[in-house]
């Protein structure tokens, strides 16, 4: 199911949105056959939740921005329990991060920073990947608002993650 998922965001890092498009309803077709896990959080379990976060990434980089909420959509919903507790944290911050992407292609830049700024803000964090998409917000802020306090602000707190990130006593 990965490699699916990896042919798909490379593709999209090529501009190929049908080998995206290809690659993600291969990927869904096998997701689709297989049994339904007794324990999706296991590591070596294929967890068809997930999908949504595969499509979602893959869109974002694709620049199909609509594709890419949509999807965001569902993960953060998909990621949050009953009681409003975030179940999966990094999928919802992500998620909120190609929110952001797709406000800031389309000029809403306080939904983009406020999205990036909610994402950055999830008490559970894995930095390199998380840093990855919010450098992808952040290079579209600087991009479409260069002049503005809020895009200055969010490189700002970028450049601060990042900092800290590769200081020796924070640990992973």
């Amino acid at each position: 199911m990965q490699l699916y998922a990896h042919k798909a965001r490379a593709a999209a890092r090529m501009g190929d949105a049908r080998m995206v498009r290809d690659s993600l309803d291969a990927g869904r077709a096998r997701l689709d056959r297989l049994p339904r896990p007794d324990h999706p959080e296991h590591h070596f379990t294929i967890d068809p939740d997930k999908w949504d976060f595969y499509e979602m990434d893959a869109y974002r980089l694709l620049g199909d921005d609509e594709r890419a909420a949509g999807h965001a959509r569902s993960v953060i919903r998909m990621s949050t329990g009953p009681d409003g507790t975030e179940i999966s944290p990094m999928r919802a911050a992500e998620a909120r991060l190609t929110l952001g992407v797709a406000a800031a292609r389309t000029g809403e830049i306080e939904e983009a920073v406020g999205m990036g700024t909610a994402a950055l803000a999830a008490d559970r964090k894995s930095l390199p990947s998380l840093l990855l998409v919010a450098n992808e917000l952040d290079k579209e802020l600087r991009a479409r608002f260069p002049r503005e306090a809020s895009t200055r602000d969010f490189d700002e707190r970028i450049l601060t993650i990042t900092r800290g990130a590769s200081s020796p006593e924070l640990p992973f």
